[in-house]
């Protein structure tokens, strides 16, 4: 078959039948072939082994039958799966994009803290970024450029947009305390609601809500901003105000007024690591959530496969009596950087003397995560953290993979299609109508963003570990973002960035 009568039958065939066919002589016309690939898509349920045609950083082509291209990989008794999307990724430096990449993340959202300022965070990523990147603009973030005075730390706006934990001027901006446990005048509240708006209209992708750790948030201001997103078409994303074991002002309570914002206002609602925050009554909490969304709630909720938590020592949270609230003791606070278990004393001192300190709290139930990690609709988000020297949760490197292999391969808990859905087609759901270009990812078909994960399910399991929680996972052979290999034969493709900005288009 010559060039000119292949590109004839290929103009005037029906476009569902360039499905199933390939023209060999043409292989200039897919950059990458992934032959024989167990493909897996969780947006139709397509599950059987074809072909992928991948041209210009997208999916060209699927077919049953041999595709040719400029760069061939087989992947036979490999699955070939959307790429994931973490919708809460703290870590967003280099470093610990690379980690999340050996662990199939494609797209690394800032979805809970949030940034600000918007367009400058944005700038510092551009064209450095491994895998594809975007962000809320962050409610904390801007409550400490409204209700700071910055100018009198030597700080402008500006020194904001690396967030706050991995922040070289945290310390100054911890001690101000007002950020975290005043409530906001109406003259604050007004010039709070102008910044995040101006974060909107910078193509954040939602409002981010950490209300945990700012204590003097009133429910009328975080109210008041709900309406702002439902204003915008958004989303907020939001970490709920109590983590307490106790009935009365406990995770209950905070859950509901989150439900209740979201009715009140037709805003959607995400609600971020229902395992931790959820406590001892995650059963309930998924059951209220379920029922919301049958009542017709935009509401959505995500885990992370652990029975640790991690935050900073100096956070809102551990004000008062920490103990009962959060159903945990001073030995079940470990500093990952060397794996010391604190007592009273030494508590308190780093929260005088070092607040950015992160720890990790152990006091999760098992029981809680497995059932949170099954049920249905709960997506999977790492929550990983900043790595210092090598040290932070092991959530960071090994979310996906450690559901993949313990809680499909070993427990059966959940399907494995089932597990990739909650994992790439649900979060680009959350976002798509707010963000369209997230309509382009969750899903392998055509025109579909090149993003995807090639991987053993015999073999994918996390090694990173509270004592090593830096190792890449194992069993990922291949992982393409626009088209472009970060992860080659088991091996990340160091110097390669083609991640792009998400960002929402007015």
């Amino acid at each position: 078959m010559t060039p000119m009568i292949a590109r004839f039958i290929l103009a005037t065939l029906p476009a569902a039948a360039l499905l199933f066919c390939a023209v060999p002589s043409l292989a200039a016309d897919f950059s990458l072939v992934i032959h024989n690939g167990r493909v897996m898509n969780p947006a139709n349920g397509l599950d059987s082994v074809r072909d992928i045609g991948i041209r210009d950083g997208r999916i060209a082509a699927l077919s049953r039958e041999p595709l040719s291209g400029a760069a061939e990989v087989d992947a036979a008794g490999l699955v070939v799966a959307p790429g994931f999307i973490d919708l809460h990724a703290h870590g967003q430096r280099e470093s610990e994009a690379w980690l999340q990449a050996q662990d199939g993340v494609t797209t690394q959202l800032e979805m809970e803290a949030g940034v600000y300022p918007v367009d400058a965070w944005y700038a510092q990523r551009a064209g450095k970024a491994p895998i594809n990147f975007g962000a809320t603009v962050g409610h904390i973030l801007v409550r400490i450029a409204t209700m700071v005075d910055l100018a009198s730390l030597g700080l402008t706006e500006q020194d904001l947009a690396m967030g706050l934990l991995n922040n070289p001027h945290f310390d100054a901006i911890a001690a101000q305390t007002s950020w975290a446990r005043e409530p906001a005048t109406a003259e604050q509240f007004a010039a709070l609601k102008q910044r995040l708006q101006h974060g909107l209209d910078q193509g954040a992708l939602g409002l981010g809500f950490g209300i945990n750790y700012t204590a003097g948030a009133t429910r009328e201001e975080i109210y008041r901003l709900f309406q702002l997103a439902r204003a915008n078409g958004v989303t907020g994303f939001v970490h709920s105000r109590f983590m307490a074991e106790s009935e009365l002002g406990g995770s209950v309570d905070a859950i509901q007024e989150l439900l209740s914002n979201a009715a009140a206002t037709g805003a959607g609602l995400h609600i971020v690591h229902i395992g931790s925050s959820g406590g001892s009554q995650v059963p309930l909490l998924l059951e209220m959530i379920d029922s919301a969304r049958q009542n017709g709630v935009s509401v959505t909720t995500e885990v992370y496969p652990y029975t640790a938590w991690s935050t900073f020592i100096g956070a809102a949270l551990f004000d008062g009596d920490f103990r009962r609230n959060l159903g945990l003791d001073y030995a079940d606070i470990e500093l990952p950087q060397t794996g010391e278990r604190l007592d009273q004393e030494r508590f308190k001192r780093l929260r005088v003397e070092a607040p950015q300190t992160i720890i990790v709290g152990h006091g999760m139930q098992e029981s809680n995560i497995s059932a949170a990690v099954a049920h249905p609709g709960v997506m999977i988000a790492s929550d990983g953290m900043f790595y210092s020297d090598g040290r932070a949760h092991p959530r960071g490197a090994g979310t996906f993979s450690r559901v993949l292999g313990r809680y499909v391969r070993e427990q059966r808990a959940l399907s494995l299609m089932e597990a990739l859905g909650k994992m790439s087609y649900l979060p680009a759901k959350c976002l798509e109508n707010a963000v369209p270009q997230m309509a382009r990812k969750g899903r392998i078909e055509i025109g579909a963003d090149a993003d995807l994960v090639v991987f053993d399910p015999a073999r994918i399991s996390d090694r990173a570990t509270f004592a090593e929680p830096a190792l890449p996972s194992e069993g990922i052979e291949h992982v393409l973002v626009n088209g472009v290999f970060v992860v080659r034969d088991g091996e990340p493709q160091k110097g390669r960035y083609p991640g792009l900005p998400v960002r929402r288009t007015n």
